[in-house]
């Protein structure tokens, strides 16, 4: 009698698959209230590496981090009105604290735009304040009616960065350097996914931007996720919030500012994009456990070797996770990191002992093993890390090439679209007539971009291109 699998295939139900992998790689948990997540400690983890790497990038361009409250007076909402309208089906409100009901009800932060602003016009005097660069680490709550793990969940972390700058130049400036030197480097050498940077329709961008570009990554079954964007919001909360500044001419002058953001659905993103029917496949320069050694048997010869081994490596700069459970059966031990997704796998027996040895076990090319001198694995390793995070990349690309067709009618794009990929056609051809009509077959334009690759500058820039999918 065959093996029951231990995931429901991807072939079979992709979305069953996806919740299979999350419960049994020990991601997450759904939480008591609907819509709401428990991220378990190896959830956790990757998302700790994600801030770790992002944190870097961000600083980099000379944004520093802050906090502001999570609770935010509801007259604030009122003062942008686009914004509040993109906002208002999804808010939570505090009515009542301490026993009372309060004198202004209180929304719980689906964004920090509102009580941001409230301080840049207190902090901003002159142009020697500027440029205001200010990112926080928080949690957000956006009551979603169709939850899904790390993808839609009614609370869910993630980063948000708002700037304040003298022109609308260094404005745009500076949100397309976020979009490309901090996300698009992040979501490429890190996560090894590729992505289609663009520029969002009218109709999709942000709710009170002028612009809003974005990171498009094809998932395993050919859905689009929108991975990370970055708004220029122009004036719009600078005259809601009066954030002036005294200009070198001694004028005062409204500041041009950004907003952008990255959320914990990047992993669900690297479940989908990477993960195969065995579970999860961690990027190497992502995983927060690169290598694991383990102990086949309890002989304590072996349990010191695979003790030593772990030493070497983590000395030699990896990260190393030693398993020597051997109370828990070898088998168990292997799949489960197998479904953990952890890039390499070190086995220690007694044999191995004996011919100076050990098993490599390599996750994300898959099948097989091969025996490896234990003294060779210090030079060894980092460059089968490297290779296999090339190979999750290059996976990833041939992937969208292959499930991307050029078409140029709308009947063509649904088409293309409902046989499991993305289409691209002339934004010329499509317009916002055309884009109305995808949307009534559930096909939304995700981004528009450049015939070279690039991103517009503007929506009606000759030659876009509108990049057409089903989304998550």
């Amino acid at each position: 009698m065959a093996k029951a699998p231990v995931l429901t295939p991807r072939a079979d139900d992709f979305p069953r698959w996806y919740q299979d992998l999350i419960s049994k790689a020990e991601l997450a948990d759904n939480g008591p209230v609907r819509g709401s997540m428990v991220i378990r400690p190896y959830g956790y983890g990757i998302w700790e590496r994600m801030q770790a790497e992002m944190d870097a990038r961000i600083k980099e361009t000379g944004t520093e981090n802050a906090y502001f409250p999570l609770l935010i007076p509801q007259s604030y909402l009122a003062r942008e009105a686009d914004h509040v309208e993109g906002f208002a089906p999804e808010l939570a409100v505090v009515t009542h604290g301490g026993g009372k009901e309060l004198e202004e009800p209180a929304v719980v932060r689906p964004t920090s735009e509102m009580i941001i602003n409230e301080y840049f016009a207190k902090w901003v005097q002159s142009y020697r304040d500027l440029p205001l660069l200010i990112n926080q680490w928080a949690n957000v709550v956006r009551w979603e009616l169709r939850p899904r793990l790390f993808l839609r969940t009614s609370e869910f972390l993630w980063q948000e960065g708002h700037t304040a700058h003298a022109t609308y130049e260094e404005a745009r400036d500076f949100a397309a350097h976020i979009h490309r030197r901090v996300y698009e480097d992040f979501m490429v050498n890190v996560l090894a996914m590729d992505v289609v940077p663009g520029r969002k329709t009218a109709k999709e961008r942000f709710a009170g931007a002028i612009n809003t570009l974005t990171l498009e990554g094809m998932m395993g079954d050919g859905k689009a996720l929108q991975m990370a964007t970055s708004h220029e919001l122009g004036q719009n909360f600078a005259k809601a919030f009066s954030t002036q500044y005294l200009s070198r001419e001694g004028k005062q002058e409204l500041v041009w500012q950004t907003s952008w953001g990255s959320t914990t659905r990047m992993i669900g993103a690297l479940v989908m994009m990477h993960g195969d029917d065995d579970g999860l496949r961690v990027p190497p320069r992502l995983a927060q456990i690169q290598v694991v050694v383990l102990a086949i048997k309890g002989d304590e010869a072996v349990l010191a070797k695979v003790r030593e081994i772990g030493a070497r490596l983590k000395a030699a700069g990896l990260r190393v996770r030693v398993d020597d459970r051997t109370d828990v059966p070898f088998g168990r031990r292997a799949v489960d990191w197998e479904l953990k997704g952890v890039p390499v796998r070190i086995e220690v027996g007694p044999r191995d002992l004996e011919n100076g040895t050990a098993m490599l076990a390599r996750r994300i090319p898959g099948g097989g093993k091969e025996p490896v001198a234990i003294d060779a694995l210090v030079d060894l390793l980092p460059v089968v890390l490297e290779e296999d995070q090339a190979l999750l990349l290059k996976q990833s690309r041939e992937r969208r090439e292959a499930r991307t067709s050029e078409v140029s009618t709308v009947a063509e794009a649904v088409e293309a679209v409902s046989a499991g990929g993305w289409a691209r056609i002339p934004w010329a051809t499509l317009g916002e007539e055309g884009e109305a009509e995808l949307a009534e077959h559930a096909v939304t334009v995700r981004c528009l971009v450049a015939e070279d690759g690039s991103v517009p500058d503007a929506d009606g820039a000759p030659g876009n291109v509108a990049v057409v999918a089903r989304a998550y």
